[in-house]
């Protein structure tokens, strides 16, 4: 049934927000150099990898010229990955991993390979379900980067104080799945969006 709700409402949202989708990629090549779209390696259930779609929103070569994470300022966001970023639009091509099955709309999120083996215990269990678009942590850090800004070295905090929340959430979330939860998540998110926060 999750998987089937998962089909048919990314499917609908894609195909009502192509006219703004489209006017995203427009503003990402005319503002900066590069590709529209940003993929990504992300590690997904049964720890199997998948690549995560983004809209990019940072410079070319970034991630080799910084960490991984993201805090706020970083100077390679570009102009309009700022807005994406801050308004969260920049996730919505993830829709085509729900599509194609690497993700679901709710789930916990998914991280990349070196994060995953740091914390591989804990993300046995959690990878025994499809990541997600958004979860109990996505709500809880929805101001993660303006945290990481107050930090000096914010992958530091990241590992001992961010990810091992995020965990614990994800763990909550599997052991009390349901439909009516996934519900209340998506609600909560969308209002989230809304109200620009």
């Amino acid at each position: 049934m999750k998987r089937i709700i998962d089909i048919i409402l990314s499917a609908i949202v894609l195909i009502l927000l192509w006219p703004l989708l489209l006017a995203i990629g427009i503003a990402i090549k005319l503002d900066s150099n590069g590709p529209i779209f940003y993929l990504q390696e992300r590690i997904g259930r049964g720890e199997h990898p998948f690549r995560i779609w983004k809209f990019r929103t940072m410079i070319i070569g970034a991630d080799r010229i910084g960490p991984l994470i993201t805090r706020g300022g970083d100077r390679r966001v570009t102009r309009v990955g700022r807005w994406l970023r801050r308004s969260k639009v920049d996730e919505l091509p993830q829709l085509v991993n729900v599509l194609k099955g690497d993700m679901s709309l709710v789930g916990p999120r998914p991280e990349v390979r070196r994060y995953v083996e740091l914390f591989h215990e804990d993300y046995t269990k959690i990878l025994s379900v499809r990541p997600g678009l958004t979860d109990l942590a996505s709500l809880a850090f929805a101001d993660e980067e303006t945290r990481l800004a107050e930090t000096a070295t914010c992958e530091d905090e990241y590992l001992s104080h961010i990810l091992p929340e995020k965990i614990r959430l994800a763990k909550l979330y599997i052991d009390n799945s349901s439909l009516s939860l996934d519900v209340q998540l998506m609600l909560r998110t969308l209002l989230r969006l809304a109200r620009g926060r």
